[in-house]
């Protein structure tokens, strides 16, 4: 069960309207790498883990959607004041003549998400480095974002997004050492 507290886990603002960089951010709303795919990766592939790790990857899943809503703002905010011409200048043509400026679940190449971005293999060891893997992309795409805007505002939101990859990273990678450690108790020599 969730609780949803009607507020941004970080507060989201942008100095500028700017369609160019609503395109790129579309990336981590239904891109392969982005948070829709970490949600719905993470809070399927709970089931199938260890008892004491599937708090954290629930918790992590819940997190991902908490970052979805943060793009989601950026991109609104980002494309809110532009113009349908703008909207084309800026690459966003396509979208603009499909879904006007709601958002829609695709990648910066405007390809609709997929639920082959993710994997669920069943094995803790094998998902948990699927996570893991897919937390270090993600923040690699966060630092490509921040690299290619000037606006103050919007690299603040950006930094605490890639920020929170790093700590997801951790955390997963603390689960597999603890599974580890579970399967080396119960291997008998």
């Amino acid at each position: 069960m969730w609780i949803y507290e009607k507020k941004l886990q970080y507060p989201v603002r942008v100095s500028k309207c700017d369609p160019r960089m609503a395109k790129f951010l579309i990336e981590q709303y239904g891109g392969a790498d982005g948070e829709l795919a970490a949600a719905l990766r993470y809070l399927n592939q709970r089931y199938t883990l260890p008892d004491k790790v599937i708090g954290l990857v629930n918790d992590i899943g819940t997190e991902e959607l908490a970052h979805l809503e943060m793009i989601a703002t950026m991109v609104y905010k980002l494309t809110k004041d532009a113009t349908a011409e703008q909207m084309k200048e800026a690459g966003l043509g396509d979208h603009y003549a499909d879904h006007d400026k709601a958002l829609f679940f695709h990648n910066a190449a405007g390809n609709p998400f997929t639920a082959t971005y993710f994997q669920a293999k069943g094995d803790p060891i094998a998902d948990l480095y699927e996570d893991i893997a897919a937390e270090e992309k993600a923040r690699a795409t966060y630092q490509w974002l921040i690299n290619m805007t000037d606006d103050p505002d919007l690299i603040d939101g950006l930094t605490f997004l890639r920020e929170r990859e790093i700590v997801h990273s951790q955390r997963f990678r603390e689960a597999v050492d603890l599974i580890k450690e579970e399967q080396s108790k119960k291997t008998v020599y």
